[in-house]
C-alpha cells in the first residue's frame, strides 16, 4: 500500500469522525487506568457497566485502597478474569500512592512497570489522558492494518512500529480510535461489512464482499 493511498483512509475516517474517542466511561486518567486494565479480554460495554457504580465509590488510588481487593471484586465480579485484575489494580493504587503522589505517571516506562499495564495499555493511557501521539494495537486493530494491508506485521508490536512508521503525524493522535472503531462496528472478525465500508475501494483485501 502506498503513501497516497494511506493518507487517503485516515482522511476518510476524520472526516466521517472528526473528534473519536474511547468508548470507555472515564472522568480522570486514574479511572481511565482502571476502566482500560479491566477492558482486557473484556468489552467496553462490561467495563462501563462495572464502573458505573464502582467509580461512585472509588474513583482515586487512595479511595480504591480503602475499598480493598475484596471491596473491588464486588463491582467488577461480571467482568472476566476479575480476580487478577482486583489484586493487580490493588497493587497499581498503592504503588501510585507510594510513589506518585496519586497521580498517573505520563511516562511509558512507569506505566508499563504498573502491575496490570502492558505496552498496549500505555499507549492508551498516553494517548487519550495525555495526548500523546501513540497507537495501542488490539486485536481489533491487529487485524485491520494487516486485512487492509496498512500496515502488515506477525504480531502486534510490529503493527504499531509499521503504523507509528506509515501513519502521517496529523493522524497520529486519532489514528488508534479510528482504527479500533472501524475494526468494532466495520471491518470484524468473521463478516466484515465491505459492503458499508467507507474505505472498501482503498482496502487491499483480496477476500472483501462486494
Amino acid at each position: 500500500m502506498n503513501a497516497a493511498k494511506r493518507y487517503e483512509i485516515y482522511a476518510r475516517l476524520r472526516d466521517a469522525n472528526p473528534n473519536p474517542t474511547t468508548e470507555l466511561i472515564y472522568q480522570s486518567p486514574f479511572e481511565l487506568l482502571v476502566s482500560v486494565i479491566l477492558s482486557a479480554q473484556a468489552t467496553d460495554v462490561s467495563v462501563n457497566k462495572a464502573t458505573r457504580s464502582l467509580y461512585k465509590k472509588a474513583n482515586s488510588p487512595q479511595a480504591m485502597l480503602a475499598l480493598g481487593e475484596a471491596g473491588l471484586k464486588h463491582y467488577i465480579r461480571t467482568i472476566g478474569l476479575f480476580n487478577t485484575k482486583a489484586a493487580n489494580i490493588i497493587k497499581t493504587c498503592r504503588l501510585l500512592v507510594e510513589k506518585y503522589g496519586d497521580q498517573i505517571p505520563a511516562d511509558r516506562a512507569a506505566l508499563e512497570a504498573l502491575p496490570g499495564v502492558g505496552r498496549k495499555t500505555a499507549n492508551v493511557i498516553l494517548n487519550t489522558a495525555f495526548g500523546q501521539p501513540t497507537i495501542a494495537v488490539d486485536t481489533h486493530i491487529f487485524r485491520v492494518a494487516n486485512r487492509t494491508k496498512l500496515a502488515q506485521g506477525p504480531t502486534v508490536t510490529a503493527v504499531e512500529k509499521k503504523l507509528m512508521k506509515v501513519t502521517p503525524n496529523e493522524f497520529k493522535h486519532d489514528a488508534h480510535h479510528w482504527l479500533i472503531l472501524h475494526g468494532r462496528y466495520v471491518c470484524k472478525a468473521q463478516k466484515p461489512l465491505c459492503r458499508e465500508c467507507i474505505l472498501a475501494d482503498l482496502c487491499e483485501y483480496k477476500e472483501k464482499t462486494l
